[in-house]
């Protein structure tokens, strides 16, 4: 099947399944559209047998308001990151490849049983545990490592960066830069500083909205921006979702989760890689993320206008004198949720 169908359109979906051998003529399996996602269709298709796929789709032009665009080609790289994931990452933390169809941009990865829950909305509830942040800090911490430790044929396989540059760095880094022109020295040596590092596995994505709660274990999602690159920004990049949700709630717990991320995080590496270095540029991560979820091209939904500007505000005073320890960083964050 050459022409481009569309997932969302279930019966096109069903037919394609069909006329591809992946299920029989004569199955009919039931599809849902899955909500939430900028970047990709999805669907769930769940057959008779039990079995159940949640298959994406790549768009080439994501639905956010203002133009963003990105090669759908980076399906094949998100297929690339479910099997090399699976052999870094905890066991059962990453769903299994079923299938991929880089002409059509598709892949499809076993569904993750129900019942389950996302984790952004689980934590915008309230409802934060101690275990899931041990968990989301080890998982990150075990990628990162493990993936230092084999370096070779990982850094050749994911060396691309073309689409942590239009889905992270452009989108982020760059577009808030045009938007808050006083935080543009900090934000602009920040990309040069980080296309520079190639140091490990970057997942590029590490967010909670990209995480299920199963059985009160994390499964990882969502792979398309994975590379060789900078771990420090996988971590600004988790810090500043559990910190702009303290900010949000005025819920001082998310700050001492942040704590807690780190101190996991820095024990699950070991000292040779939770150096000084990583440390400052974590700091700066968070910053630059920080100002780019209120600034970029994909602002957090979840804060108000005023929370916005109190959220810009604090990041461009704290990209004037930069922390060269991330752990000072996040004491800052008392001045945005004061008790």
């Amino acid at each position: 099947m050459s022409e481009q169908i569309d997932i969302e359109q279930h019966d096109q979906l069903i037919a394609y399944l069909r006329d591809t051998g992946r299920i029989a003529r004569d199955e009919t399996p039931a599809c849902r559209t899955l909500t939430g996602g900028v970047s990709n269709r999805t669907v769930r298709v769940e057959r008779a047998s039990g079995e159940a796929w949640v298959l994406k789709q790549a768009l080439g032009k994501l639905r956010v308001k203002v133009d963003w665009f990105s090669d759908p080609a980076r399906i094949h790289r998100e297929a690339l990151g479910l099997q090399h994931l699976a052999t870094l990452a905890p066991p059962g933390t990453i769903t299994p490849l079923i299938f991929e169809d880089p002409p059509q941009h598709l892949l499809a990865m076993a569904a993750v049983p129900q019942p389950h829950e996302n984790w952004k909305t689980v934590l915008l509830a309230g409802r934060l545990e101690a275990g899931h942040i041990e968990q989301f800090a080890g998982i990150l911490a075990a990628i990162h490592r493990r993936a230092a430790e084999s370096r070779r044929p990982l850094r050749e396989i994911f060396d691309d960066r073309s689409f942590f540059e239009s889905l992270r760095l452009e989108p982020y880094y760059l577009y808030a830069a045009e938007q808050v022109p006083e935080a543009s020295d900090f934000l602009n040596q920040l990309v040069a500083d980080t296309r520079a590092r190639r140091l490990t596995l970057v997942h590029g994505d590490y967010s909670p909205k990209n995480i299920l709660v199963r059985e009160d274990r994390l499964v990882l999602l969502d792979h398309e921006v994975i590379h060789w690159g900078d771990p420090a920004f996988d971590l600004g990049f988790a810090l500043t979702h559990l910190l702009s949700k303290a900010h949000h709630r005025r819920d001082p717990r998310f700050v001492r989760a942040a704590v807690q991320f780190c101190d996991v995080y820095s024990t699950a590496v070991g000292p040779l890689y939770w150096n000084q270095n990583l440390q400052a540029m974590a700091a700066r991560h968070t910053v630059a993320c920080m100002l780019a979820r209120v600034a970029g091209r994909s602002p957090l939904e979840y804060l108000d206008p005023r929370q916005q500007r109190a959220q810009r505000e604090w990041a461009v005073a704290a990209a004037r004198t930069p922390s060269t320890h991330v752990r000072d960083l996040i004491d800052l964050m008392w001045t945005l949720i004061p008790t």
